[in-house]
């Protein structure tokens, strides 16, 4: 019987992963539809993904699919057929390939079916994901903004919209998307008869929250079409105004395409300019914040000096301090309320 997930140490992987001579290209995808059996759905893609080295994260459930992978450059091809042959509704699905790349985003392929591939705490049965706002193409959205009235909403998190953002977009203040979609209906109350754009990285946010909208008595809901990722290579290669300033944040070992050249956030230690986001390098921490060059060496990648004194025992020392963390509140902290963000989230 095939092995259906990995059994190899995360630092083995990585360590094949950076000795791969073949570039790799990362690409993201969703797609909203009925799945029948997502376990089975699962384990079949799981199979033919692994056959040609697909790394990345995926997530199944009924309503559909969600994925974020590397693929090796010669298995592309390959990818696009076992991802389309898996089910019609997949056939021709948009795959955005990322803009910023140098090809090291992932180095295990995780797959996992849960009970909806975007949380959103919705539990009206009623509600249907599929019912959804109108696509915007990059073109269409430089021109629907430009008319006024047009209200621009983020429907991504505060550390999203902190590096970078749509010009003149409305930022909805939390910390996860569940949190955002009442948020959301309940700010934009006084503009319901306006037009309203929806926007996210990769589109399967702002997807959802169009047909929330709708679902709540909204008329004109637009979002844009593959999210920003997709919004900013028309725009290149169409040659159009961007719109987005600043850094693109990516769920991934990148955490960031630059977009453009602007840097709209600061240091959370010292203030200055800067968009670099980073994990602490104390195990038992790992929070996500921003950090520039001068205070990462200054603070030894830390977010404290605590954190920093940590890093510098011996790892058997570092061991007997992480046992007991509950790392599901730990790894990957982003609230919004941290003591280090607080400062920055204040206006």
């Amino acid at each position: 019987m095939a092995v259906l997930h990995n059994r190899i140490s995360n630092r083995e992987l990585k360590a094949r992963m950076l000795q791969e001579t073949e570039p790799r290209i990362t690409i993201s995808f969703y797609k909203y539809f009925q799945v029948a059996d997502p376990k089975q759905f699962r384990d079949d893609l799981y199979t033919q993904f692994d056959a040609i080295k697909v790394f990345g994260r995926v997530y199944i459930a009924r309503e559909g699919i969600n994925g974020q992978v590397s693929v090796p450059e010669s298995n592309v091809e390959a990818f696009r057929i076992a991802l389309y042959g898996a089910d019609p509704a997949l056939n021709g699905v948009r795959l955005n390939v990322a803009l910023d790349d140098d090809g090291k985003s992932f180095w295990v392929l995780r797959m996992k079916v849960r009970d909806k591939v975007v949380a959103d705490g919705i539990e009206d049965p009623s509600f249907d994901p599929s019912r959804t706002g109108k696509y915007l193409s990059a073109r269409e959205y430089n021109k629907l903004t430009e008319q006024a009235g047009t209200i621009v909403v983020d429907m991504r998190n505060h550390y999203e919209y902190e590096v970078g953002h749509f010009e003149n977009a409305i930022e909805v203040p939390s910390d996860t998307f569940r949190e955002q979609l009442p948020m959301a209906v309940d700010m934009l109350q006084e503009h319901k008869d306006k037009n309203i754009v929806m926007y996210c990285t990769g589109g399967i946010r702002c997807e959802k929250a169009s047909a929330y909208l709708l679902h709540n008595g909204f008329k004109n809901v637009y979002h844009v079409e593959g999210g920003i990722i997709e919004y900013a290579r028309k725009a290149r290669e169409e040659n159009l105004p961007i719109k987005f300033v600043g850094k693109n944040f990516v769920f991934d070992e990148r955490l960031g395409e630059r977009i453009t050249e602007d840097v709209i956030a600061r240091c959370h230690q010292c203030g200055e300019p800067c968009d670099t986001h980073t994990n602490c390098k104390n195990e038992g921490c790992h929070l996500l914040f921003i950090q520039c060059a001068k205070c990462a060496g200054e603070m030894n990648g830390c977010c404290s000096d605590q954190c920093k004194q940590v890093t510098l025992l011996p790892e058997e020392e570092r061991a007997k301090l992480r046992k007991g963390i509950d790392k599901g509140q730990m790894i990957f902290n982003k609230s919004r309320n941290h003591p280090l963000r607080k400062p920055f989230y204040s206006k």
